[in-house]
């Protein structure tokens, strides 16, 4: 369960990260700079208090958990998805494309983006495993999956708990 948990989070983190760092350094200017307030007034939430808050609205739940990871994770690649488009589209094969009168919907998709998918195939195995922890740690706290779902952090609580009782 917690593999196909962090597999859903990572792919969709991968993309609305993509997303959001290609679009910021494709264009540049003011779109970047309210992309980047946007994006740390978010990173600035506690990922903790919203997990209560969410939880405690919708109730804990296998999607509901997903679409809470998914609203965080994809900060940090979209960082870097921003860079590799900062620095590709001022490229001499960009700017023979724009020459060549290239739409720049033809440019983003087939020119830039293929080239610049390097963070996000590099990240993914580090957001797998802090996917694997952070449901963990969730669950072990008692704000993941309902109790008789079986999870690694329910598995640590309970072993707590044995510990607790017979020392």
């Amino acid at each position: 369960l917690s593999i196909l948990f962090t597999l859903i989070v990572t792919g969709a983190s991968a993309i609305i990260g993509s997303i959001a760092g290609a679009i910021q350094g494709y264009f540049g200017g003011r779109t970047d700079l309210i992309f980047q307030r946007v994006i740390e007034i978010w990173s600035a939430l506690p990922f903790l208090y919203v997990v209560i808050l969410i939880g405690s609205i919708y109730g804990r739940s296998f999607t509901v958990l997903i679409f809470v990871m998914s609203l965080f994770s994809w900060i940090g690649l979209s960082y870097y998805m921003r860079g590799e488009f900062l620095k590709m589209r001022n490229q001499t094969y960009v700017r023979v494309a724009r020459a060549l009168g290239m739409s720049t919907t033809r440019i983003f998709y087939k020119q830039i983006l293929p080239n610049a998918l390097t963070p996000v195939i590099t990240l993914l195995p580090f957001s797998l495993i802090g996917g694997i922890s952070s449901l963990t740690a969730l669950d072990f706290l008692g704000f993941g999956l309902p109790p008789p779902t079986p999870s690694w952090g329910e598995l640590l609580s309970q072993g707590l708990d044995v510990v607790r009782e017979h020392p």
